[in-house]
C-alpha cells in the first residue's frame, strides 16, 4: 500500500522546532509536486497509442491548492495537454501553478500552434517541468522561455517516469530508429509451438487480449514469412478498442501468398513486405499489382534479411515504434542483432518437450557472453505468467 504521503498533497507540516521550518516547506513542495505529477502522468497515459509520432503528454493546473484544469494529448493533429489544461480550467489562472510530464513545444507544428504561446498569455507562479523534450526544435528552449519571463520553473519532479513513459519518442528523435518491443508466448521449458508446429493456443484468453493491446500501442507490427505460412495471422486490433499498427512482414524471397489474411483489409490495416534482392522481379510485379507495398532491403550473410535496415526505413517513414511478434526465426534475429530495446515474455504453464525452441542459435558458446538480461516487472495474465525485461546495456 502506498504512503499517505505519496496519495495526497500535503499542505501544512507541524514540527516542533521552528530551525527546521525551512526543510520542511521544501519536502512539502517536493511532496506535492510529486503528488500532481502523478496525476499528470495518470492522464497522459490516456493517451498512449493515438498520439505518435507524437509524444503523449498530462498536464495538471493548480490553484490555491486545488486542482481546477486536467488536460492531455489526446490524439495526433489535436490540441496538447496544456491547451487542454488551459481550456478546461477557463477563468483567471494568474498565480497558478502548471504541471506537465514533458516540456511545452515551442516551435511551430504541421497541425498545432506552439504550447508555449498559450502558457505565456497566463500570470502562472509556477511551472514544474517532468522531463525536457530531446526534439531539437524544443530541448530546453521553452524552459529557458519560462524563466526568461521571471516565471518560477522546476525541471525534473519523476524525471524517469516521465521518460519512461515517452520511451519510443525519445529513441526515436535521438536516432531515427524505433523503439522495438520483442513479444513472444511460450511454455514453461521454452517451446513456442509443438513438434508438428501446433500453436493454438499456447498462452490464455487474457495473454491473448493482451496481444491485441500491445499491438494497439505501437506503429508497427512485425512477423517474418514463415509465421504467416503457419498461422495465417491478421495481425489486426480485434479484442480492445484501438489503432491498426501498419502490418510488416519479413519476406526475403516473397513467399507470402496473395491470399494471406495479413494481406486484406488494406484501407483500415496497410500492409508492407520487406523484401530482398534476392525475390523475383515476377514476385515483385505481382504484390505490387495486388495494391501491397513492397520494400527493398539490404541482405545479411546467409541470405537473411538485414533487420537494422528495415527498422531505419520503418523510421524514416515515421514508424516510433514495432512489436515483433515471432516466429522463432525473427525473434533470434532480433536478439542475435542485439535490436531488442524490451522483452514481453508471456509464460503458460505448459511444458511440451519437444518442440520448436522461441530462441534459436545466438552463437553464444560461453556462459559470459550470454544476453545479460534486467528484469523490469512480472505480472499474471489469467493463469499465464508475463515478464518484461531489458537488455543490459
Amino acid at each position: 500500500m502506498d504512503s499517505p504521503l505519496l496519495t495526497r498533497p500535503i499542505h501544512r507540516v507541524y514540527l516542533a522546532h521552528s530551525g527546521h521550518d525551512c526543510q520542511a516547506k521544501l519536502e512539502q513542495a517536493e511532496l506535492n509536486d510529486e503528488y500532481y505529477m502523478r496525476k499528470a502522468l495518470a492522464l497522459a497515459r490516456r493517451g498512449l497509442g493515438k498520439t505518435s509520432p507524437n509524444p503523449t503528454v498530462g498536464a495538471v493546473i493548480v490553484k490555491n491548492g486545488d486542482i481546477v484544469g486536467q488536460g492531455y494529448h489526446r490524439r495526433f493533429g489535436g490540441p496538447h495537454a496544456e491547451v487542454n489544461a488551459i481550456r478546461d480550467a477557463g477563468g483567471d489562472l494568474t498565480g497558478a501553478t502548471l504541471y506537465v510530464t514533458l516540456e511545452p513545444c515551442c516551435h511551430l507544428k504541421k497541425k498545432t500552434p506552439p504550447c508555449l504561446d498559450a502558457i505565456l498569455k497566463h500570470a502562472w507562479s509556477r511551472v514544474v517541468v517532468g522531463t525536457p523534450d530531446p526534439n531539437p526544435q524544443v530541448n530546453g528552449r521553452s524552459i529557458a522561455a519560462l524563466k526568461r519571463r521571471g516565471i518560477e520553473t522546476t525541471v525534473g519532479v519523476l524525471k524517469e517516469e516521465c521518460q519512461r513513459l515517452n520511451e519510443a519518442y525519445f529513441k526515436y528523435i535521438r536516432t531515427g530508429m524505433p523503439f522495438i518491443t520483442l513479444k513472444f508466448a511460450q511454455t514453461l521449458d521454452g517451446r513456442i509451438a509443438s513438434a508438428t508446429g501446433d500453436s493454438r493456443w499456447i498462452s490464455s484468453s487474457h495473454s491473448l487480449k493482451l496481444a491485441h493491446r500491445l499491438r494497439s500501442l505501437h506503429d508497427a507490427v512485425l512477423v517474418g514469412v514463415d509465421t504467416v505460412l503457419a498461422d495465417d495471422p491478421q495481425l489486426t486490433v480485434r479484442l480492445v478498442r484501438g489503432r491498426n499498427p501498419l502490418r510488416v512482414v519479413a519476406d526475403s524471397t516473397l513467399k507470402t501468398p496473395l491470399t494471406a489474411r495479413v494481406l486484406a483489409d488494406q484501407k483500415t490495416a496497410p500492409t508492407v513486405v520487406a523484401t530482398t534482392k534476392r525475390a523475383g522481379p515476377g514476385k515483385l510485379s505481382a504484390m505490387k499489382n495486388a495494391g501491397i507495398e513492397v520494400v527493398v532491403v539490404a541482405e545479411e550473410k546467409g541470405g537473411r534479411l538485414d533487420l537494422s535496415d528495415l527498422f531505419r526505413k520503418l523510421g524514416e517513414r515515421g514508424i516510433s515504434s514495432v512489436l515483433v511478434e515471432g516466429g522463432a526465426g525473427l525473434i533470434t534475429s532480433v536478439l542475435r542483432d542485439r535490436l531488442a530495446d524490451r522483452l514481453l515474455v508471456i509464460v503458460a504453464p505448459r511444458i511440451l518437450g519437444k518442440g520448436i525452441e522461441a530462441v534459436g542459435d545466438l552463437d553464444i558458446t560461453d556462459v559470459r557472453h550470454a544476453l545479460g538480461l534486467s528484469f523490469v516487472k512480472t505480472f499474471r495474465s489469467g493463469d499465464d505468467l508475463v515478464i518484461e525485461a531489458r537488455p543490459r546495456l
